[in-house]
């Protein structure tokens, strides 16, 4: 190797130092946005080759590009580089004068054999893949997660749903007293040595009845992370398919990646009897009851490692540690052909003689299934396990031609009342009799989809509505009626007057 003079190393050094200078500046300016509002300070460094946090590999070593390297990978890299010479290029007193060349001119040499930034981007490891640090101050106490005094109580969740979700009496009065328990439960951890269990909750009701517009309603009002994962996708582990953690991930995207927030939020698990026991099957089950065992330690509570930013673990994906003792599991699904099962439970105890019950008594029943019992759902493919861990089983009730007409115009958010906010840009006025909103429930009726049927029926009449009326500005009201349903008929049409002035004298013109 070519001698250095005591100048040149001397060189170096300061080289080094303004480097160093500079990183250092340039981190501090980059980690504070203008406005302050998000620190990039509040987020883990993981390591470019290891994938592991910074929290679990230690200090990490700062390159070029936003890239950090734990202590350990960094010291394999350079035992792995300094057993080999590279064809003699450290012998090579030309390759040695570029290298101090560049050195003193860069900070570094151009030897380049992967474009690093192509790989990562210009910010290295991406924030969605980085974990915010936890905050612990030693020596002083941490503060509670939650308020207690600031938990709304039963009856005023079930009013704030109210306001959003029409009928399902039963089942919002349930779910309102299951959350507030459980947030209680969070915010004061241990009462009197008394450890409070989670109450998990398992809703049954058939499509369009509203069971997941329910739990999105409920994490708005209550301000927690909400993350909703189907279960028809996830699979056994080593299986292609989304792993069981990636609920766990979504929840942790929902959170911005902060564990803390994560392990107090909720996780509504849709589809859930998709992973029933597979009947009269001898190949493995790895979407069905495999699923079930894998969620059970999910549902109980435990420290699970969860993939940062993917739906799968590998290599090249950071995981981090999510404690599930505090997050609130909601699993939902239709069950079909679960009331065939209720039936024939009820039949073995029909009897023959005056006063008795016939079989055919519950085929005329429409409520059926809020009939259903743990036996029913054990013996639809659930396994027991599963459900123990799910105290709080209800039912939602299928929709009736009532309760379709006040969730077309009642809630907040109806569907009536968006197509209205979208013609008042259009400064016309869109109205519907009673006799149009009985037609348009007894359609959605027949396609027994619940609520989806709705706005499937809507679409399609209001379509050539939306056409026209941008044609026409002297148009002032558009009112729907029973026959323009019906398709015997047409919408009510109400000019506005010749001056404009006054909008609301209009001139009825009924177009046939």
């Amino acid at each position: 190797m070519a001698d250095f003079d005591e100048k040149d190393l001397n060189e170096n050094e300061e080289d080094k130092k303004e480097i160093r200078d500079v990183g250092q500046d340039k981190e501090g300016t980059s980690d504070k946005p203008e406005n302050g509002s998000r620190k990039d300070n509040d987020y883990e460094d993981v390591c470019f080759i290891c994938r592991r946090p910074e929290s679990k590999a230690g200090k990490m070593f700062k390159l070029p590009n936003n890239i950090t390297v734990c202590n350990d990978c960094m010291h394999k890299t350079m035992d792995t580089v300094s057993q080999f010479d590279y064809q003699g290029m450290l012998n090579n007193p030309a390759f040695m004068d570029d290298l101090n060349k560049n050195m003193k001119t860069q900070g570094f040499p151009s030897i380049r054999f992967v474009n690093i930034t192509d790989l990562q981007g210009e910010g290295g490891i991406p924030n969605k893949q980085r974990v915010k640090k936890k905050k612990k101050a030693e020596g002083e106490k941490t503060e509670p997660v939650l308020d207690i005094k600031n938990i709304p109580p039963p009856h005023k969740i079930k009013a704030q749903l109210d306001d959003y979700v029409i009928g399902q009496e039963h089942a919002k009065k349930v779910i309102s007293v299951a959350v507030y328990n459980h947030y209680k439960r969070v915010a004061t951890g241990t009462m009197d040595e008394i450890e409070i269990e989670k109450s998990n909750m398992l809703m049954i009701g058939p499509t369009g009845c509203g069971k997941t517009y329910l739990v999105k309603t409920l994490a708005r009002l209550l301000d927690v992370p909400l993350a909703i994962a189907d279960a028809t996708s996830l699979t056994e582990a080593g299986y292609i398919g989304d792993d069981i953690e990636s609920v766990l991930s979504k929840l942790l995207v929902a959170a911005e990646n902060d564990t803390e927030k994560a392990e107090r939020g909720i996780v509504f698990i849709d589809e859930i009897d998709k992973i029933a026991k597979k009947k009269n099957t001898n190949s493995r089950d790895v979407s069905g009851e495999s699923v079930q065992q894998g969620l059970l330690r999910l549902l109980e509570g435990a420290d699970v490692e969860v993939p940062v930013g993917a739906n799968s673990k590998n290599a090249m994906v950071p995981l981090t540690t999510l404690n599930t003792r505090n997050i609130l599991f909601i699993c939902g699904g239709a069950f079909p052909d679960l009331d065939e099962i209720i039936k024939q439970r009820l039949k073995k105890q029909t009897s023959i003689g005056f006063n008795a019950e016939l079989k055919d008594k519950f085929d005329k029943e429409k409520n059926i299934i809020s009939k259903v019992t743990v036996e029913d759902l054990k013996k639809f493919g659930m396994i027991p396990e599963f459900l123990g861990r799910l105290p709080v089983i209800y039912t939602l009730s299928a929709l009736d031609k009532p309760m379709l007409v006040k969730i077309l115009k009642e809630p907040k958010n109806a569907i009536l009342k968006q197509y209205q906010k979208l013609l008042e840009l259009d400064e016309v006025k869109l109205e519907f009799d009673d006799g149009a909103l009985e037609a348009i429930a007894e359609k959605a009726m027949k396609k027994d989809t619940g609520a989806r049927a709705l706005r499937a029926i809507i679409e399609e009449f209001m379509l050539d509505i939306m056409y026209e009326i941008p044609k026409d500005d002297n148009i002032g009201r558009v009112t729907i009626t029973r026959e323009y349903i019906e398709g015997t008929g047409g919408p009510v049409i109400d000019i506005r007057s010749i001056s404009g002035e006054n909008p609301d004298n209009l001139k009825l013109i009924e177009e046939k």
